[in-house]
């Protein structure tokens, strides 16, 4: 039987990663019936792309269309309003990572679906991809051992190309705290839901330390040349900017025409004064059993791609993922368990296609197919996203204040603990 399916965000991920493949792929399975969005004209973009009815209200939304799951793609900040509204109107609730920004609304989640007894999906999607699958498999598999420790680097790269992803981040509105919770939540929720997911362990302290070293007020255009523009377009530095960046035509269409309704800026710029996020970042993690993290995201690097090694009673496990730059395979990537005696074995994972090593499509399935075993447990509720945003949250604290950070102090409310029944 169909499920029906209302959005809050007409975001660019709401509709290529759920919308437009539920009217294919998936229409066997999904009927999507609204799209909600604080602008107007993307929520109409949507429409026109979908086929699905534009809200200009998303209660009447809700009332209208009664959907089964609400499917939250907005930005960051506000997902806990539109999850926790779903929440109490009866819907089960997809969500894209992060959950959310912060504790206190982490905590008004967990309530909100504790309140109710309906369900919340994060929709971490690496837990999916084939490469951070295999590395599940043989820690779960006991491979390691008992795991003392983790270290694991994610790298974001800023090569002068308007592909580059960790510059992207200082162009939009992931760059102001208030918005995203800066890159501890935003991005660093993928990497810290799959090491929670690797160890099956919580995680109870974080210190930290950040720094805004290349965008901001750090730009060299703004000091060269005078005060750069609001956006690339508006900018009298196009020719000399090295992160210069033009619109595609799907941009244009999305986001340039519809910016009278919010003034967002899709090409926003990385100098601009009041980003108030962090590109250089670095913490540790003490888990529950005992074993400790340490973990390094850095958004100004000459390639992207992340390094996870795993140290353990068996033995050292070592992952490598370059997602560009000169490392990159583009058939296979490996894992490799380095023994107590230095003997090697190479575990060759087979390159997946698509968005997030593979992941995306292997989670759509997941969510609108189902039915399946998990024995991995791929499938994350509100306490993985919880425990994986509180790392983050926590760790902007401690960079802040200059201290270490309990987590369960910082939820709150031991009952909702993750540490507790999951």
């Amino acid at each position: 039987m169909k499920k029906t399916y209302a959005f809050a965000g007409a975001s660019s991920r709401g509709i290529h990663m759920f919308m437009l493949p539920m009217a294919g792929e998936f229409a066997e399975y999904c009927e999507p019936k609204g799209i909600f969005d604080t602008n107007p004209g993307r929520a109409d973009y949507a429409s026109r792309r979908t086929g699905v009815k534009a809200f200009r209200d998303f209660g009447q939304m809700l009332y209208e269309t009664k959907p089964d799951v609400v499917i939250v793609t907005t930005v960051d900040a506000f997902h806990s309003d539109y999850i926790i509204r779903s929440l109490e109107y009866g819907c089960d609730v997809i969500t894209e990572k992060p959950m959310t920004t912060d504790a206190a609304k982490c905590r008004a989640i967990l309530e909100a679906e504790r309140r109710t007894g309906r369900k919340v999906t994060v929709t971490f999607n690496y837990r999916y991809a084939p490469f951070a699958t295999k590395v599940k498999e043989l820690i779960s598999g006991g491979v390691v051992g008992d795991v003392f420790s983790v270290h694991f680097e994610w790298m974001l790269d800023r090569n002068m190309d308007v592909s580059a992803h960790g510059t992207s981040y200082f162009r939009r509105w992931n760059s102001r705290m208030e918005k995203s919770g800066g890159l501890l939540v935003h991005k660093s929720t993928h990497h810290f839901d799959m090491i929670n997911w690797w160890l099956e362990d919580v995680p109870e302290k974080v210190s930290a330390f950040g720094k805004l070293n290349l965008y901001g007020t750090n730009g060299s255009v703004r000091y060269a040349g005078g005060i750069s523009g609001e956006n690339c377009r508006k900018c009298g530095h196009t020719a000399s900017c090295g992160f210069y960046y033009r619109l595609s035509d799907l941009e244009r269409e999305m986001y340039e025409s519809n910016e009278a309704y919010d003034g967002y800026y899709k090409d926003g710029c990385v100098y601009a004064p009041d980003i108030d996020i962090y590109d250089t970042m670095s913490l540790n993690v003490r888990y529950g059993s005992g074993a400790v993290l340490s973990y390094s995201l850095n958004a100004t690097c000459a390639y992207e791609g992340w390094r996870a090694s795993v140290n353990g009673s068996k033995g050292r496990l070592e992952a490598f993922m370059p997602e560009t730059g000169c490392e990159a395979n583009p058939n296979e990537d490996a894992v490799r368990f380095y023994d107590l005696r230095n003997d090697a074995a190479v575990y060759r994972v087979t390159k997946a296609g698509g968005d997030h090593g593979g992941g995306d499509s292997r989670l759509r399935k997941a969510l609108f197919i189902g039915g399946g075993q998990d024995p991995l447990r791929h499938g994350a509720g509100s306490r993985d996203g919880a425990s994986s945003i509180l790392i983050g949250a926590a760790a902007n604290i401690s960079i802040r204040e200059g201290k270490t950070v309990d987590l369960p102090e910082l939820l709150g409310d031991a009952s909702l603990w993750p540490g507790e029944s999951r």
